[in-house]
C-alpha cells in the first residue's frame, strides 16, 4: 500500500470514528473467512460496520479523531466494529459470535467515549435493546396513570350515585299533586 492509499484509509477511518459514538475492537485470530463473512452479514443487518485495519493506520485515525484509551490493545490482528448509536445490538452479536468461536475475542471498546473491557461488552450484551428499555419505561409510566384514571372513574361513578340518590330523595319529599 503506497503512502497516498494509506492516507485515504486513515481519512476514511477518522471520519467513521467521528461519526460512531460506540466502537469495539476485536481479535479475529483463528476464525475462518466463511465465519467472518457470516458474522459481517449479521452485523450489517443490525446496521453495524465491521472493518479489519492495520494497527498503525488505526492508531493514526484514532489520533486524528481525538479518540484515546485504546492504544494498549492495538496489537495483533485487529478489527473495528462501528456500532453506531445502539451499543447493545452490536454487543449482543459480538457476544453470540464469541460463544460460537472461542478464538474470537473483544479486546476493548468505547461506549459513548468511555472505555469498556471485553467482559463489560458481554455484560452490555445481556441488557435489553434501547427500544425494549423505552417500552419498559413507557409501561412503568403507564401503570400509575391507569390507576389514577381508574380512581377518577370510581369517584365519578360514586358522584353519579350520590346525585341519583339525592334526586330520588327530593322526588320523594315533594308532595304529590
Amino acid at each position: 500500500m503506497n503512502r497516498d492509499k494509506k492516507g485515504e484509509v486513515v481519512e476514511q477511518l477518522t471520519e467513521r470514528l467521528s461519526q460512531s459514538p460506540n466502537i469495539y475492537l476485536t481479535d479475529f485470530t483463528g476464525v475462518t473467512v466463511k465465519s467472518i463473512t457470516d458474522f459481517r452479514r449479521k452485523l450489517r443487518a443490525a446496521g453495524v460496520e465491521y472493518t479489519v485495519v492495520k494497527n498503525t493506520l488505526a492508531k493514526r485515525a484514532f489520533e486524528a479523531a481525538s479518540v484515546s484509551g485504546v492504544d494498549d490493545v492495538m496489537a495483533g490482528p485487529t478489527a473495528l466494529v462501528f456500532a453506531g448509536e445502539d451499543p447493545v445490538a452490536a454487543a449482543q452479536i459480538l457476544a453470540e459470535f464469541s460463544k460460537e468461536h472461542e478464538s474470537f475475542s473483544v479486546k476493548a471498546g468505547l461506549v459513548e467515549g468511555q472505555r469498556v473491557s471485553g467482559a463489560d461488552v458481554k455484560k452490555l450484551a445481556s441488557l435489553p435493546s434501547r427500544e425494549e428499555l423505552l417500552g419498559q419505561m413507557a409501561g412503568l409510566m403507564q401503570g400509575p396513570l391507569q390507576s389514577f384514571v381508574g380512581a377518577l372513574d370510581g369517584l365519578l361513578y360514586q358522584m353519579a350515585g350520590v346525585l341519583e340518590a339525592l334526586r330520588e330523595q327530593r322526588a320523594a319529599a315533594e308532595p304529590q299533586a
